[in-house]
């Protein structure tokens, strides 16, 4: 049974004094994959701005605007309703390791396989991987490796990392979030040589939801790794990508998919509030 679910995103930064321009960019809006419909999407934008709308360089769709009037108070709000797959796809088994080394490969996902901002390159890291590619017959049994190392590594804790948080960092805390848990995974398997990439979207926590109940979430993270196609896996719950999940964007990291970033002058920082809900419909 595939799921539609309404998601409500909202974003509000509340300044001390008056910021006099500002420059956002907004990636809220659900793609239409293969494995989900986005039905309706929409942004809103207090104080009133013309937004933008174009598809960056890794395939997430953007909505960009400057408020260019004196305000204190920035409000983004992006609402959308999305159908998800039934069933989550097969981990695919028959790739081999000399599969993912081929040349092709490696010039086609060249992003993929490299270190980023939070996918540090590390000796260390690096040990561990060559370690748990000794043990995996397959690149598929690779990420199952990963995964469960990751899951023994890190509890999850909330408060302990944050959005500039390396997985090297993450590791030696012993503790993070769903971006943690996703970083890491990402630099095991680059190590290993498999092309791997970060999604981001929403998890709707509970799998017994009744139709027309708003439940609180919050944005999620997970993975994919290249096994022949892209196989989905979320590390943080140790479970498959399904129905729950909703997809936004894909990248090389946290950085590439930030639900909502920008500059502005005329204001010291402010830390946004941050609101998400979810409601099953069908």
């Amino acid at each position: 049974m595939t799921w539609r679910i309404d998601i409500t995103h909202t974003t509000g930064y509340r300044y001390s004094n008056d910021v006099v321009a500002s420059y956002n960019e907004a990636r809220l809006t659900p793609q239409s994959t293969a494995d989900q419909v986005t039905i309706t999407g929409r942004l809103d934008v207090e104080p009133a701005a013309r937004v933008y709308r174009y598809w960056d360089y890794w395939g997430t769709l953007v909505h960009a605007f400057d408020v260019h009037v004196p305000h204190t108070e920035l409000l983004v709000t992006s609402s959308s309703t999305v159908e998800t797959a039934s069933t989550p796809s097969p981990i695919p088994a028959d790739v081999s390791w000399s599969d993912v080394e081929d040349g092709d490969v490696i010039d086609r996902f060249y992003d993929y396989p490299a270190p980023s901002a939070s996918v540090v390159a590390d000796d260390d890291l690096s040990t561990v991987a060559a370690e748990l590619r000794g043990t995996a017959a397959t690149p598929a049994d690779g990420v199952s490796a990963v995964a469960g190392w990751v899951a023994d590594q890190l509890a999850y804790e909330q408060g302990q990392t944050n959005v500039s948080t390396s997985a090297l960092e993450a590791w030696r805390a012993g503790r993070g979030v769903c971006q943690d848990f996703v970083h890491l995974s990402l630099a095991l398997l680059r190590a290993m040589g498999v092309p791997a990439r970060y999604v981001s979207g929403y998890l709707h926590p509970d799998p017994d939801a009744a139709l027309g109940a708003s439940v609180v979430g919050e944005s999620h993270a997970w993975a994919e790794a290249w096994l022949g196609e892209w196989h989905a896996f979320d590390p943080t719950n140790g479970a498959a990508v399904g129905q729950r999940h909703v997809l936004v964007g894909r990248g090389r990291d946290y950085n590439d998919v930030a639900p909502l970033k920008g500059v502005y002058t005329g204001a010291p920082a402010a830390t946004p509030t941050v609101t998400v809900e979810l409601t099953r419909r069908a």
